[in-house]
């Protein structure tokens, strides 16, 4: 049928060392009409919420080159990967598979926002996050 949009199909895995830099938030989208008198109304726009990991350390140079390569490979946001939540299971981090064949604490996810960093000393910050993809 013309205009339907298939579901997102990943072909790569997150690399290891890059999917304990990040931290989980979550989000739930809501429509809020707020009125002169004080009063407000709130209703949910989803049946659920929609998770986010954004990137909590700073890097070091080797980790800094591995994210961009894999950011660029992916084209920014445009294709969709794996990402495996190392807190999602226990032990910590026993659930990573780089063939992406797991499917326990497996999530596909799409890179949000442009690349931005900036240099310190012997670290770099990178204000990027991954988005849940359904």
């Amino acid at each position: 049928m013309p205009g339907n949009v298939s579901n997102a199909a990943p072909v790569t895995v997150l690399p290891q060392m890059l999917c304990t830099a990040f931290q989980q938030t979550r989000e739930i989208a809501l429509q809020a009409n707020d009125y002169r008198n004080g009063e407000s109304q709130r209703g949910l726009q989803v049946a659920s919420s929609r998770r986010k990991w954004v990137l909590a350390v700073r890097l070091s140079a080797s980790a800094l080159a591995t994210l961009r390569a894999f950011y660029l490979a992916r084209r920014g946001g445009t294709e969709p990967f794996y990402y495996y939540d190392p807190f999602a299971v226990v032990p910590i981090g026993s659930n990573y598979d780089p063939t992406g064949a797991n499917a326990t604490g497996r999530v596909t996810v799409r890179f949000e926002g442009p690349w931005q960093q900036s240099m310190g000393m012997a670290r770099t910050d990178v204000q990027i996050q991954l988005v849940e993809v359904n």
